[in-house]
């Protein structure tokens, strides 16, 4: 029996069904060709300092697992979160190696 459109539906046990949510695409990080890759020196509270590494390239997946690598590399604890690469301390030097081997240039950026 269908429903009249001024009704509304309080409770059923069969029939019709939600609508299932459809999944995005992951979005698109910056290409590996794109010079995007930035290495920043952040200053904390309590003198303590942290590198950002922004504009990994690749899906985010993809990025994920090359920041799972630096971080493992670096042997230093860190996130990644919102296509940011966040690592506790200077590492800025080893980063600038560890993706020149791996054929991604690199920036520093900030002062």
């Amino acid at each position: 029996m269908p429903r009249r459109p001024e009704s509304r539906l309080v409770y059923s046990t069969g029939g019709e069904k939600a609508a299932e949510p459809r999944a995005e695409p992951e979005p698109e990080l910056p290409s590996k060709s794109a010079p995007g890759i930035r290495l920043r020196l952040e200053r904390r509270a309590g003198n303590r300092v942290a590198t950002l590494v922004t504009g990994l390239p690749g899906r985010a997946g993809e990025a994920a697992e090359l920041a799972r690598a630096l971080k493992s590399a670096c042997a230093t604890g860190g996130s990644f979160k919102d296509g940011v690469l966040e690592l506790q301390g200077d590492h800025r030097s080893r980063l600038e190696e560890l993706l020149l081997a791996r054929g991604l240039k690199s920036k520093r950026a900030g002062g």
